[in-house]
Order: C-alpha cells, then sequence, then structure tokens
C-alpha cells in the first residue's frame, strides 16, 4: 500500500516505508493538488490555474506528463497500458482512490475525533499517537500557494485543539508538570489562543507552582490585550482571583516531585523519533521548570540536576550552539554550597559551556557569553585551577558592561563559588554577598537576595559575628516565607545550631541541635552537602570542648574521611598509620571547608610530630588567623584558627 505524509514536507512511501522518489516541484504540486481534493475529481483546468499564474502553451500535455510521471513513481510494478490503481482519470480530470489510513492527515483528524469520546487514560494515547503524526506545518512545501491555503489552515486548527485536548487529559489524569512544557511552547507560538493560556496557568497551578501561574494570567491579558487587542475571556480574568484565592475548582495544587522525569522521558521520546517541531521551544520550556523545581529544593533539586545534562545533550544534538546557549544559562539557579552534589553531571555542563563558548566568535551575544562564563564558574566549585575564577571574573565585567542585573546576579554567583582557592577569604565572600543583596532587593530577584543573605551568613560566621549573622538569618527566613522558599531553613536551622558553639553552649547541648538538624539536611537534595556533614559537626564538638574523639570507622564522615582518619588513629594510638596517611594526603579541596580540614590536619601532624606537614598546614591556614576554623560554613566550627 502506498502512503502519503503531508504533515510536513509532501512524502510518499511504497508498502514497505521507502520513501519513494517524486522528481520535481510541479510532479509534488499535482499530486498535493490532488491529496487536498480527498478524493475527488480534480478537472485538468483546475490543475492548470493552480500550477501556474500564466500557464504556457503546453500546459495540459504538461499536466499529463507529470500525471505519467507520478503513476510510474507510485506503481513501479503496474504493467503497460494497465489502468491505474490509484491516480484514476475521469473524463478530462483526475483523482487519487487510497485507503483511509494511507494519509497521514487523515488519520490524525480520524485519531482527533475519536479522542472526544474516549475517558482521560485513552484521549491520550489517541492524540500523542496523533500528534507525533506531525513533522512541521502542513503541506509545508507549498507555504503560499492558494488552494493549499484552506487545507493548511484546517489541519492547523485542529492540531491546536489536539494539544490543548492533551493538555486536558493529562489534567484529568492528575499529571499536571507533564502538561506545562508542551502548554508553554504552545502559547509562545500561538499567543492569541486564550484556552491554551488558561490551561498553561491551571497546570502551573496544579503542580504547585502558584507564583508561576499567576505570573501566566498576567502575561496572557497583557499580550491578549496591549499587542494583540483582543480582550480576555471572563474565565482568564477571573482565574487571577481564583489562584490567589485557591478557589477549589481549580483542583487541587500539589508539589511535582517526579515531574522532572516524566517531562523529560516525552521529550526524549520526541527526540528520539525526530520530531524536531516545537523542540526547541519544548527544551526551553523542560529547562525552565527544572529551574523551579530546583529552586524548591528536595526531591525537586535532585531530579532537575539529573535531568539537566539530558536536556543539552539533546539540545547540542539539534547543532544549534544558540539554543544550546540558552538551554545551559537558563538554569541560573542560586549555587550556596562549594562541594559539587554530582561532579561527575557538573563536569559534562563545564565541557558542554566550553564547547558551546568556543562556537561563539568573542564578539557575539555577549550577555551570552557571560552566561556561559559564569555557569562555568559555578560547576568548577572547589576546583583548584584558575581557568574558572578568570571565567567568574570576565562574566561579572559582562554584566556590568551590560548593566544586566539578573546577569550580574548570576555572575556573582559564580565568582562566589571560586572564592576557596585559599585560606582567609570571608571578607571577599562577604562583599559579593552584600551587593548580592542590594542588586536582587532593587530588581526584585528573591531567590538572589536569599543566596546574598546566607553568603553573609557564613562570612559573618566565619568572623564570629553572632550579631551581623543573627540578622543574616531572620531576613533570611522572612524572605522564605514571603516567597515559599523551604530550603533556606536548612541552612538556618544548621546556623542555629552553630550559633550555640559560638556562644559557649554545652557539648550535650550542642550535639543534640547538630542531630536535630539533620533530618532536613538529609531531605534537602543536597548530596554534595549532606554526606558526612552530621558525624564531621559533631567531631567538632568533641575537638572544641576537649572531648574524646571517637574510634576510627566509627562514624562516616565521607568524603572528608583522609583528612579525618589520621587524627583519629593518631589519637587512638595509631601513630605508624597516622603518619602513612598524611604523608599521602592531598592538600584539602578548595571549597567551604578548607580552613576545617586544615585544622585536622595541622592536630594530627602535631600529635605524631611531622612538622614538615605542619609546616604545610600552617603557611595554607596563615591567610585566615583571624578567623574560626570552619565557621565560614554556617554549620560547625573548630575554633580559632591560631588554637590549630
Amino acid at each position: 500500500m502506498v502512503t502519503f505524509s503531508v504533515l510536513g514536507a509532501l512524502e510518499a512511501q511504497d508498502a514497505a516505508g521507502t520513501p519513494i522518489a517524486l522528481r520535481g516541484l510541479k510532479h509534488r504540486a499535482v499530486l498535493a493538488r490532488l491529496l487536498v481534493a480527498h478524493g475527488r475529481v480534480v478537472p485538468i483546468e483546475t490543475l492548470i490555474d493552480d500550477l501556474w499564474e500564466i500557464a504556457p502553451v503546453r500546459a495540459m500535455g504538461a499536466i499529463r506528463t507529470f500525471i505519467g510521471d507520478l503513476r510510474r513513481a507510485l506503481e513501479p510494478d503496474r504493467p503497460p497500458r494497465a489502468a491505474s490503481r490509484f491516480l484514476v482519470t475521469h473524463g478530462a480530470g483526475y483523482s487519487l482512490t487510497m485507503t483511509q489510513d494511507a494519509v497521514d492527515a487523515t488519520r490524525f483528524e480520524r485519531a482527533v475525533t475519536e479522542a472526544r469520546d474516549r475517558n482521560a487514560s485513552a484521549a491520550l494515547q489517541l492524540l500523542q499517537r496523533a500528534l507525533a503524526e506531525w513533522r512541521g506545518p502542513a503541506y509545508a512545501d507549498f507555504p503560499a500557494e492558494q488552494w493549499a491555503q484552506a487545507e493548511r489552515a484546517r489541519l492547523t486548527e485542529l492540531r491546536l485543539n489536539a494539544v490543548e485536548a492533551r493538555a486536558d487529559a493529562l489534567l484529568h489524569l492528575e499529571r499536571p508538570a507533564d502538561a506545562i512544557p508542551d502548554l508553554d511552547a504552545h502559547v509562545t507560538e500561538h499567543p492569541w489562543r486564550d484556552s491554551a493560556w488558561r490551561l498553561l496557568a491551571l497546570a502551573l497551578y496544579r503542580a504547585g507552582r502558584q507564583k508561576d501561574a499567576l505570573d501566566v494570567v498576567r502575561r496572557a491579558r497583557m499580550r491578549l490585550a496591549d499587542e494583540l487587542g483582543l480582550d480576555p475571556s471572563a474565565e482568564l480574568v477571573r482565574m487571577e482571583s481564583d489562584i490567589l484565592a485557591h478557589a477549589p475548582s481549580l483542583g487541587p495544587a500539589s508539589r511535582p516531585v517526579d515531574a522532572a522525569s516524566r517531562l523529560w522521558a516525552q521529550a526524549a521520546q520526541s527526540h528520539a523519533h525526530g520530531a524536531v517541531l516545537g523542540e526547541r521551544a519544548r527544551l526551553r520550556s523542560t529547562v525552565d521548570l527544572l529551574r523551579s523545581l530546583a529552586i524548591a529544593g528536595g526531591e525537586g533539586l535532585e531530579a532537575a540536576q539529573q535531568q539537566r545534562v539530558a536536556a543539552i545533550h539533546a539540545a547540542e544534538d539539534l547543532g544549534d550552539p544558540h539554543l544550546t546557549a540558552r538551554v545551559i544559562g537558563a538554569y541560573d539557579v542560586p549555587a550556596i554550597w562549594s562541594r559539587s552534589d554530582y561532579p561527575e553531571l557538573a563536569a559534562q555542563v563545564v565541557a558542554a559551556a566550553q564547547r558551546t563558548l568556543d562556537a561563539f566568535p568573542v564578539t557575539a551575544n555577549e550577555a551570552t557569553r557571560s552566561r556561559l562564563l559564569a555557569t562555568i564558574a559555578i560547576e568548577s566549585r572547589g576546583s583548584s585551577h584558575d581557568e574558572p575564577r578568570r571565567a567568574a571574573l570576565e562574566a561579572v565585567r559582562i554584566a556590568r558592561r551590560l548593566d544586566n542585573p539578573a546577569l550580574l546576579a548570576f555572575a556573582l554567583n559564580g565568582l562566589f563559588m571560586q572564592t576557596f582557592y585559599r585560606a582567609g577569604l570571608a571578607a571577599e565572600r562577604d562583599t559579593i554577598g552584600a551587593e548580592l543583596v542590594d542588586v536582587a532587593a532593587r530588581h526584585d530577584l528573591p531567590a538572589y537576595e536569599l543566596l546574598g543573605r546566607l553568603i553573609r551568613l557564613q562570612s559573618c560566621c566565619a568572623r564570629g559575628d553572632v550579631t551581623g549573622a543573627d540578622a543574616q538569618a531572620r531576613a533570611a527566613d522572612e524572605l522564605a516565607g514571603r516567597y515559599d522558599s523551604p530550603l533556606i531553613a536548612v541552612f538556618t536551622t544548621w546556623y542555629r545550631a552553630l550559633r550555640l558553639a559560638l556562644t559557649g553552649a554545652a557539648a550535650s547541648d550542642i550535639a543534640e541541635a547538630y542531630r536535630a538538624a539533620s533530618p532536613l539536611l538529609d531531605r534537602s537534595g543536597m548530596p554534595g552537602m549532606q554526606h558526612g556533614m552530621l558525624s564531621l559537626a559533631l567531631l567538632s564538638v568533641r575537638v572544641q570542648h576537649g572531648r574524646p574523639l571517637p574510634e576510627p570507622g566509627t562514624l562516616d564522615f565521607s568524603p572528608y574521611a583522609p583528612w579525618v582518619d589520621p587524627l583519629l588513629r593518631a589519637e587512638h594510638g595509631e601513630p605508624g598509620a597516622a603518619r602513612a596517611a598524611l604523608c599521602a594526603l592531598p592538600d584539602p579541596p578548595r571549597d567551604h571547608l578548607f580552613e576545617a580540614l586544615w585544622t585536622l590536619v595541622a592536630r594530627a601532624a602535631d600529635v605524631v610530630g611531622d612538622e614538615g606537614i605542619a609546616q604545610r598546614a600552617r603557611d595554607a591556614l596563615l591567610p585566615a588567623r583571624g578567623e574560626l576554623a570552619g565557621a565560614g560554613t554556617g554549620i560547625l566550627t573548630f575554633g580559632p584558627i591560631p588554637d590549630h
């Protein structure tokens, strides 16, 4: 059976699915014109009028030649002078005779019609299959031909309705997050679709993104009224107040725990099948959702980080560096902790950002360049190399030159992540935090104002300024309550445990506060901060209060074990093992715990009498002699650095 595809460029396939060569544009136009007729006879005079503005003298003969060539292409095994089964002559006209499933547009239309009478689950399957038929605009080869316009418009309207019907089915199936990416792309391409704006706002609301839902309603009203001169529907106007009031008519709102995995699976499936139409918009929308999930913290943060790299690779596969840069740079999630949660994924992001940067000339879009440089700086956290710091400094310079507040905040975040290259930089970090607070407060960037508050809190702790740290913690908690940022409580709760240590509380009270704070960290979705932190905090209490240290292997220090183990072995009568471990020990990572880990190395070297390593530790810690070891984390401290 010969089949035809018109939902995109015109194609024909034989019974085995092999493409059939259709020769020139006029041949294709004749075939398309007959397909538009849906089996009705098209007179040869109509074909002539449709193919030429001014018909040539031999137009009728040319049409017959085209018909003959098409018959040979469509039925290569037809015996000479045998009647055609597909392209049939009717007097002075022609028609196409074929089965109902022979044309993708017919299959699409039938599936959409059937979906209206099915339940949500069955309707979703039908609509997914129907929309997968589309490869581009209908009859894409003939964008200006009058004879194709009505059919193209009819099919396009059906497709727009199908996209919205699919979103409606997803909402009925309580899968709002899955509906968001395609709806977002849909309203971007078709901003006059009032019904699509309402569905997008409803999906965002039910996915637990009330602020984004309100933003969509307000954006829709502005675009419809101000840009298109259209009056929003009464339903759209009423939706804003309904969202604010959590009206029962909107249905339940919930957190999108596994939304990222599901939406990316859908995008990846489309990519695997070569469905390029709308994929760029879908990728951009996907990254926007991943960003929202990451800011929410917990499982959302973990899912977002896992799916981000897949989105970047999909963008690279499309061969568009501008799109790849957008996908990489759009994930401007404020980062506060200097140990990466997923080092391997971070390395892939850095490599992709560098490849994309190399694809742009130096004189290209400066904002894009700044975002890529800032991404490299943020994702290279903990690096001992100079390149990420240079990237951060250049990103900040560009953002200042462009006078772009949001870009500057992102770039300053990258610079903050590169202020751990040596000890004693709490004052430099405080300056960055103060600028972030100022820029973010003036330009309504609450996520970055929160970041600035936490940076300043950590810097105050490093200097032993409890009053200043208290002020930053209060401001952060108040702002987090206003903007529904539960992740902030993780940091402020751990700070209040540290505060007990900074103000001389009893060891038992400090340890109890750390244990009470630990579950918050376990649910934060930040393994780079979570792993080993409670054990390290409890160790800091013992060191500070002169208590016996735990025996080697009794606590899980995870990534910090190499720098903790020599001290534990030295304190428990294993000087040889401690000395051997010290000799093989690399410098601590350049992150929040740089000074803290060096103090443990210094104590171990002192116990076993290794002057060489003790001198290395002294040299590393000397620039921070006015700070408290580890307190720059806002979590724990091993006391004043001169004590070590």
